[in-house]
């Protein structure tokens, strides 16, 4: 039998046990037949519901990059509405951070999916204000690799430290190049 099917069904047996609408040694034999005689503990399966919860509430998170960089720069909304779209996505990311520390769960996706949005925020800010003053977009950029090595420190992610000292790196290029 599929193992998702057998999951469903390990699921209905442990909620029968559980608000006892079967005897409790009937729940037992058919978890045995279901589970081939494999001990099952019962906190195992609501964790399996977790880490799917968790896999779905991530990938909406990722989703909310491709958006962002598609109202920011493939619509004609006004400045505005694009600010304010951006903003309302970087709070629900930060209310992701928070839920996913209270949680216990790796908050890596919201920190960066927060990250990408600051950084699109910022660049498309300066763009709009300071759009002749290309020096204005390397202090942008400057300030997003600081808090992306303060962040890469606070929550101890790697990654985030090392896309600070790339996009250092990156800057000074660009800067060196410029001025050619």
């Amino acid at each position: 039998m599929e193992d998702n099917r057998k999951t469903v069904i390990i699921q209905e047996i442990l909620y029968w046990k559980q608000n006892k609408m079967l005897p409790e040694h009937y729940c037992d034999y058919l978890l045995t037949l279901y589970t081939e005689g494999n001990r099952i503990e019962e906190e195992e399966l609501p964790k399996q519901k977790e880490k799917q919860k968790h896999y779905i509430s991530s990938a909406i998170f990722l989703l909310f990059i491709p958006i962002t960089v598609g109202f920011l720069y493939f619509t004609e909304l006004s400045f505005i509405l694009q600010m304010a779209i951006s903003l309302i996505f970087l709070i629900i990311s930060a209310a992701g951070i928070y839920y996913y520390q209270v949680k216990g769960l790796g908050n890596d996706i919201p920190v960066t999916v927060a990250a990408f949005i600051v950084l699109l925020f910022s660049v498309k800010a300066v763009l709009e204000y300071f759009p002749e003053q290309i020096i204005f977009l390397y202090i942008i950029l400057a300030i997003n690799c600081i808090i992306w090595f303060w962040v890469g420190r606070k929550f101890k992610l790697i990654y985030f430290s090392i896309s600070s000292y790339i996009g250092f790196l990156m800057i000074v290029l660009l800067v060196f190049m410029s001025f050619r």
